[in-house]
């Protein structure tokens, strides 16, 4: 069989003023995406094409080669061949076995949009649907019993790498509202991760969206670690000054380095009135914008509930703070504690989500 789908996408205003630099509104732009999936030989195929940021065609934007102190500064302008992109994926699954790979090559401005697929299982790295980009995954699974194994690689970089911020003027680290694009979620990286998973019931699949509500196990965890290699810098971030409105580009980011995170996910419903879901993380992170300090975070969040009673702990070690702000600027506390007490007449819910009775 051939699956078709095709999908038009265009911009009819502009979206309303930032208030937080987790959102920052992009100018309007157009895409129009095309999705072939078939099956071939026994391997899944999927074929996808792209065609975007044709509003953008004909704008600067500034390149720069050598190294600090000695940089070239150039200009050049987005043409048309900047608005395509390509991507191909293939799956195979063998009894015990599940295998993918994929590849992409995205120009400039030709960005789809984070993409959100689960392939398999509940793995981080991604492609990030960035314009400006090749990028190479590649992952499996191995099934045994109640047990999961599943490693998974990731290589991406940049057609066009990142602008340093101590480049000398009139060079300037591109930002995506004053530039066509910018290298952010893009960046150069070489990454790996591990997924081990123990989950007795998968026909409440530990990965799925509602898996907090659905999950039934009386033990159920995932345990992963992900190292990332990024050999260059990025460009900027924007960010928000203090009236909560005033949007600004960062006059940098981090420099290059490596990190790393350990994550995992207990879940043990006891009875269906009863149970805890436990989040733990630790490891190295850095802000979005150019503050060079990495952080080493540590730290867990709790649900626990018992018949009409439920209760929410979280608990960060040297972590940023609640709001984005705190993650821009690098602000981050030596201890955050928090505990959340709550009954109900009904059934408590594990989605933190208005209930009336």
């Amino acid at each position: 069989s051939l699956n078709v789908t095709g999908i038009y996408h265009e911009d009819l205003d502009k979206q309303a003023p930032a208030v937080s630099s987790f959102a920052v509104p992009v100018p309007p732009t157009r895409r129009a995406t095309l999705h072939v999936e078939t099956k071939v030989a026994g391997f899944g195929v999927d074929l996808g094409g792209i065609w975007a940021g044709d509003t953008r065609v004909g704008e600067t934007f500034q390149i720069v080669d050598g190294t600090s102190g000695s940089y070239r500064i150039f200009q050049d302008q987005i043409e048309s061949k900047d608005t395509w992109g390509g991507k191909v994926k293939l799956t195979l699954s063998k009894g015990r076995w599940n295998w993918y790979a994929s590849g992409a090559a995205m120009g400039l401005v030709a960005g789809g949009g984070a993409d959100y697929t689960q392939t398999f299982t509940g793995w981080r790295l991604k492609d990030s649907g960035s314009g400006n980009q090749f990028n190479v995954l590649s992952g499996l699974t191995y099934n045994v019993g109640s047990w999961q194994i599943a490693p998974n690689f990731l290589w991406q970089k940049p057609i066009e790498g990142p602008i340093p911020g101590d480049v000398q003027a009139p060079g300037r680290p591109r930002n995506v509202l004053d530039d066509p694009f910018a290298v952010r979620a893009n960046r150069e990286t070489t990454a790996g991760e591990i997924l081990i998973t123990y989950d007795p019931t998968p026909a409440s699949w530990m990965y799925a969206w509602d898996s907090d509500m659905a999950e039934d196990a009386s033990l159920a965890a995932s345990v992963g670690f992900v190292y990332r290699s990024h050999p260059t810098t990025q460009d900027a971030a924007i960010g928000i000054l203090g009236d909560g409105r005033t949007t600004f580009a960062f006059p940098g980011a981090p420099p290059a380095r490596d990190l790393w995170e350990a994550h995992a996910r207990i879940i043990s419903k006891s009875s269906p009135g009863q149970g805890i879901i436990a989040n733990l993380f630790a490891g190295d992170a850095e802000p979005n914008g150019d503050d060079a300090r990495l952080i080493h975070r540590y730290g867990g969040d709790i649900r626990f509930i018992m018949n009409h009673y439920k209760l929410t702990a979280m608990a960060k070690i040297n972590d940023w703070g609640p709001y984005d702000y705190h993650r821009d600027f690098n602000l981050t506390y030596p201890l955050q504690l928090m505990a959340d007490l709550s009954t109900t007449v009904g059934r408590p819910q594990w989605f933190d989500l208005p209930q009336t009775r």
